[in-house]
């Protein structure tokens, strides 16, 4: 598949996920399969004690971010794939009054979504973006943090995320992302698959690869918060997992 239609593919199901309000989860998507833990721990933020906005959580996550970013008052800090802006929302109150809490997503229905959840919460320090990731309408060195929750996996250039990143971010600014990664060859009938594509699935990296790639975008100091293997796919020796990692920019 081309990237246009990859896009379009991961599109289609996150228009439709914020207007019915369903999660990702399914038979097929990051939050199915055999859990070695229990994955309500790793992903429902109210199972964890957390207090969200109502209406912005939508059961999309493969993680909970803002749980082990060391988000200060006054920072800036940029979520990746916001939605309905659950993590913007959590950064905001920790950022206060005095920092900044920005969003960006490519369907607009999200990008509505996020801004009615805040206008109806009014939480005045969020802004959000309707934009693709891999060109972030941020100025150079001007965030603190960036977050990302289930997102990268979706992108077809990775690289080109992690650049952005690093560009954005001010000297010595962190990232922290929850995402989906694999081990073992992922079969090419999976990574064929436009539903697997929009499902956190298919384009998923390999473990090792994606911190290689991490790394050779200007990151140092890899942390990793979570790593737990579900396997929502498991075929012989094929598998995916949830990956929380922190790193720093160099």
């Amino acid at each position: 598949m081309d990237n246009k239609t990859i896009k379009k593919a991961v599109k289609d199901k996150y228009r439709n996920v914020a207007l019915t309000g369903g999660g990702c989860c399914g038979d097929s998507s990051c939050c199915g399969g055999t859990a070695d833990i229990n994955l309500t721990q790793l992903i429902d933020y109210q199972a964890g004690g957390i207090e969200t906005i109502e209406g912005s959580d939508l059961g999309l996550g493969c993680g909970i971010p803002t749980k082990f970013a060391e988000i200060l008052p006054g920072q800036t800090v940029l979520d990746l794939g916001s939605g309905a802006g659950i993590d913007v929302f959590l950064a905001a109150k920790k950022v206060g009054p005095t920092g900044l809490a920005i969003g960006v997503d490519m369907t607009e229905e999200m990008v509505q979504k996020a801004k009615a959840n805040a206008e109806k919460a009014n939480i005045t320090n969020v802004d959000f973006h309707l934009s693709e990731i891999e060109a972030l309408p941020v100025d150079d060195s001007s965030v603190d943090m960036v977050l990302s929750n289930c997102v990268i996996n979706l992108v077809p250039d990775k690289r080109q995320v992690f650049v952005e990143i690093h560009r954005v971010l001010k000297p010595g600014g962190k990232f922290c992302i929850s995402d989906v990664v694999t081990y073992g060859q992922m079969p090419e009938s999976i990574r064929k698959d436009r539903e697997l594509w929009a499902g956190c699935l298919a384009g998923a990296m390999d473990k090792e690869e994606f911190l290689a790639l991490i790394r050779d975008c200007g990151f140092g100091n890899l942390k990793t918060h979570n790593y737990s293997i579900y396997d929502a796919v498991k075929q012989d020796d094929f598998g995916t997992g949830s990956l929380t990692l922190e790193g720093t920019k160099q």
